[in-house]
Order: C-alpha cells, then sequence, then structure tokens
C-alpha cells in the first residue's frame, strides 16, 4: 500500500524555460545585443551543448568535462562548473553573460509548474499522504516552490548537492524515506529518468515514469498517478 510519493523536481514537477526563453532573459539582465540569426545560432550552440540545466541533454560533452558532468550533481561547485564549461564550449566568452545564464536557471521565473503539478500535490495532502522532492541539483530549489506556491504541499526535500550523492545512488531514495518515516516499499518514486529515478527500486521502491516534456505537452502527465493510489 503507498503510504507517501517522492517526485523528481525538473521533467516531473516543473519545468525550465526553453533556452531562448533563457538566453533572452540573460541577454536582457546584461544588456547585450544579440539579435536574428546571431541570436538563433546562439541558442542552437547552447542547445547542443546542454547548457541549460534542466534543458536539453549534451549531444556530446567535450572530453575534458566528461567526468565533471558525470558527477555534476554531487556539489554545488560541480555543477556549476559543469554547466560554465558548457556555456564556454557553446561559445560564450563573456564572463558577465555566462554567470547571468546560469544565475538565471535557478531564478523562479525560469521554472513553470505542470498543469497538474498543484492539483496532483493538493489532493495528496488531503488524502494524507506525505510528499518528498528528491532531486539531483546542484543548488537550493526551495525558493522556486515557494514563488509557485507549493512548498507548503512539500514535507521534505532531498538534494542530491546537500547529501554528496546522486540518484540512481540508493542513499538518496532511503534519506528521503526516512524522513517520510516510511519503508521504503510503501513509497512511490515519481520521476522521468529511468536511470536516475529508477534507482528507487533498487530498495522496494515502486517506480512510475512520466514524460519529460514542455510544459504545454503535458497537460495531465500526473493524472494517472491517483488513479494508481486507488479511491480517496
Amino acid at each position: 500500500m503507498i503510504k507517501g510519493v517522492m517526485f523528481d523536481f525538473s521533467g516531473t514537477l516543473l519545468r525550465v524555460e526553453s533556452t531562448e526563453e533563457w538566453l533572452a532573459a540573460a541577454l536582457a539582465e546584461t544588456g547585450t545585443l544579440l539579435a536574428g540569426a546571431d541570436f538563433d545560432e546562439t541558442a542552437r550552440r547552447l542547445t547542443e551543448y546542454g547548457a541549460l540545466p534542466g534543458g536539453a541533454s549534451p549531444r556530446h560533452v567535450p572530453a575534458h568535462l566528461e567526468t565533471l558532468w558525470d558527477q555534476r550533481d554531487i556539489s554545488a561547485e560541480q555543477h556549476r562548473a559543469a554547466y560554465g564549461g558548457l556555456t564556454r564550449a557553446a561559445g560564450i566568452t563573456d564572463p558577465e553573460l555566462a554567470q547571468a545564464l546560469y544565475d538565471r536557471h535557478m531564478s523562479p521565473a525560469a521554472w513553470r509548474p505542470y498543469p497538474d503539478t498543484e492539483r496532483t500535490l493538493r489532493e495528496l495532502r488531503r488524502r494524507g499522504l506525505p510528499v518528498a522532492v528528491v532531486s539531483n541539483i546542484g543548488w537550493d530549489l526551495r525558493p522556486v516552490f515557494r514563488a509557485h506556491g507549493l512548498d507548503e504541499l512539500v514535507d521534505a526535500y532531498v538534494l542530491s548537492y546537500e547529501l554528496g550523492t546522486q540518484k540512481p545512488d540508493p542513499v538518496i531514495f532511503r534519506a528521503a524515506c526516512d524522513r517520510l518515516g516510511l519503508a521504503p516499499a510503501d513509497v512511490l518514486m515519481v520521476g522521468d529518468s529511468r536511470e536516475a529515478d529508477g534507482g528507487a527500486r533498487a530498495l522496494g521502491c515502486p517506480v512510475r515514469f512520466v514524460d519529460h516534456l514542455p510544459v504545454d505537452e503535458r497537460p495531465a502527465g500526473l493524472a494517472p498517478l491517483l488513479d494508481l493510489l486507488g479511491p480517496a
């Protein structure tokens, strides 16, 4: 019987803005002019190198960044270094613009909840099922949840950079279950990564996956979760 739920963050409950929106916001922040074909080409390169955290994965990672990329969510320093390296690989040489790009993705304004995120979390709260957010991340996402009115619906945050380990390491899922005060077999893990979020199975947690799609393309990806839990 499911008594609690763990959710991934990016691509599960919320989704980051598009690369074009991200770039435009950083350009405006720094007063940098980039338009037309130059803007399009810069956005294309940033997408190719996966420089937007929470956005598309890199199509290829430069050899000198491979180890850092694999361990990017273990600490804030490694996260910043990994994405800073990808930004430079994409051709961003202005340090002020590179800093603005990294800072922008941590802004609540850069994130949108999926249409059914709030109502799903509220229904879980109504049913008395505690919720943990379990994320591979290099920064504190709590302000994002507060800004979108979701923080009151989350009982625990388990963030990789705070633990010094990242999914699929079972340690991170065990920590979340412990904070919810529940046995792993009673906690459902919901995420978009079969590799990372699927690691909860090693503890005996049931796991369900959602598609990591733009917000407008996934209006009800979490709805089947409530059906899985049965009648209220």
